[in-house]
C-alpha cells in the first residue's frame, strides 16, 4: 500500500533503491530475511554493492531477479541459503534442533577449529583449498548469463593481497572466484587468485562500498542493511564479547570512514550555501540529493561471533526469520519515506 501512495506523490509507480548489503558470515541469512519481505513489496532496485555474505546475497537476488522478477529472486535466496544450511557438518544440525535460537549449543568442534586457525595457516591445515562453498556458487548461479544478461547493476568487493586496495567486482567480471575472494577469511581459506592477482574478504577495505551506488547508479535513494551494530547497548567485558565486538570493528572501519566522509562533504556543502550564487559542480549535486534509509540487525548484536560460523539449517532459518520481522518492523514505520525522504539523518550515526 506504502509504495502506491508513494507513487502518486512522486509520479512513479513504485519507489526504487540501491541496495549496500554488509557481510557477516552466516549471519547474511538475517539479510536474506530482510530481503525477502522488501521483495514482497514490488522493490525496483538498480544497484547492489555487496561483501561477503552480502555478496552473496546480491548475486542470489541479481540471478533469480534475471530470471524473473522480484518473486523469482525470493526464491533464488531461499535456494543459495538452504544450500548453505545443507552443507552444515549433521552434528551441528542435531545439536541445532535443541538450541536453534543462538550458539548455546555450539558444537565443541566449531571451537576446536577456531583455535586450530590460530595456530595453523589454511596452506597447512587446507593444502587442496577444498570449500564447500565453490560446489554451492557453481550450482546456484550462471555466472555466463550474470556477466551479460543481469538488469542489476553489482559491485562485489574484496581485498588485494599485496596492496591493501578494495577490488571492486563488476557485472562483466562476476564469477565464481570473485565471489569466493569476496569472503575469503585470510585465516580459513588460501587467498584467491584471479588473473595472478591475489584477493582475501572485502570486509577489509569496504563492508559493504557506498560509493559505485552513488557514482555509478541514478537512484537517490540508498537503503544500507548492517549486520554489526553500530550502538552495541553495553561494553563486552568477556573475552568472547572483546573478541567479537574487536571483529565487528575490523571489518566495518573501512564502512564507516567512508560513510563519515560522505557525511563530512554533505556538510561542508551545506555550509556553502551562504554562497548560493556560487555554481553547484556535479558532485556536491550528487552527494546533495541523496537519500538513506538504514535497516540494522539490532537482535543479533548480542550474539556470539562464532555464531558467525554456524551454518546449521535451525539457525539459518531463525535469522531468515528474525530479518522479515525486522524488515517488516522498518516497511510499517520507515517505508513511506522512500523515494522522498531519507529516513535516517546519517550524520548522527556516523558523525
Amino acid at each position: 500500500m506504502w509504495q502506491k501512495l508513494a507513487g502518486l506523490v512522486s509520479g512513479s509507480s513504485v519507489p526504487e533503491v540501491n541496495l549496500a548489503l554488509q557481510g557477516g558470515g552466516a549471519h547474511g541469512a538475517y539479510t536474506w530475511g530482510v530481503l525477502d519481505r522488501l521483495l514482497e513489496e514490488g522493490w525496483r532496485i538498480e544497484g547492489v554493492s555487496g561483501t561477503s555474505a552480502g555478496a552473496m546475497n546480491a548475486v542470489a537476488l541479481a540471478q533469480g531477479w534475471m530470471d524473473g522478477g522480484a518473486e523469482c529472486a525470493r526464491q533464488s535466496l531461499a535456494d543459495f541459503w538452504q544450500a548453505v544450511a545443507n552443507s552444515a557438518p549433521f552434528h551441528m544440525n542435531f545439536l541445532q534442533r535443541i538450541d536453534p535460537n543462538g550458539d548455546a549449543a555450539m558444537p565443541a568442534s566449531m571451537h576446536m577449529m577456531q583455535a586450530f586457525t590460530k595456530m595453523l595457516s589454511p596452506y597447512q591445515f587446507n593444502p587442496l583449498d577444498i570449500n564447500p562453498l565453490r560446489d554451492i556458487l557453481q550450482e546456484q548461479f550462471d555466472f555466463e548469463r550474470l556477466q551479460q544478461e543481469c538488469p542489476l547493476k553489482l559491485f562485489i568487493a574484496a581485498t588485494h593481497v599485496g596492496t591493501g586496495k578494495v577490488k571492486l567486482f563488476r557485472n562483466q567480471e562476476i564469477s565464481e572466484k570473485a565471489l569466493l575472494a569476496s569472503a575469503c577469511l585470510p585465516s580459513v581459506h588460501q587467498a584467491v587468485e584471479i588473473e595472478g592477482e591475489y584477493y582475501w574478504d572485502g570486509g577489509y577495505t569496504a563492508n559493504p562500498a557506498i560509493y559505485p551506488l552513488i557514482y555509478n547508479c541514478k537512484t537517490q535513494d540508498i537503503l544500507l542493511i548492517l549486520l554489526n551494530s553500530l550502538e552495541p547497548e553495553a561494553l563486552p567485558r568477556s573475552a568472547k564479547g572483546i573478541a567479537s565486538r574487536s571483529m565487528d570493528l575490523g571489518f566495518s572501519s573501512s564502512f564507516l570512514r567512508e560513510m563519515r566522509t560522505i557525511c563530512q562533504a554533505r556538510h561542508y556543502i551545506g555550509a556553502s550555501s551562504a554562497r548560493a550564487w556560487l555554481p553547484r559542480g556535479r558532485l556536491e549535486r550528487l552527494l546533495e540529493r541523496l537519500r538513506f534509509h538504514l535497516v540494522e540487525a539490532d537482535d543479533l548484536a548480542d550474539m556470539n561471533g562464532i555464531s558467525k560460523l554456524n551454518a546449521s539449517d535451525g539457525f539459518i532459518n531463525h535469522l531468515h526469520d528474525l530479518g522479515r520481522n525486522r524488515a517488516e518492523r522498518w516497511l510499517a514505520d520507515k517505508g513511506p519515506s522512500v523515494g522522498r525522504q531519507a529516513s535516517v539523518q546519517i550524520e548522527r550515526l556516523f558523525t
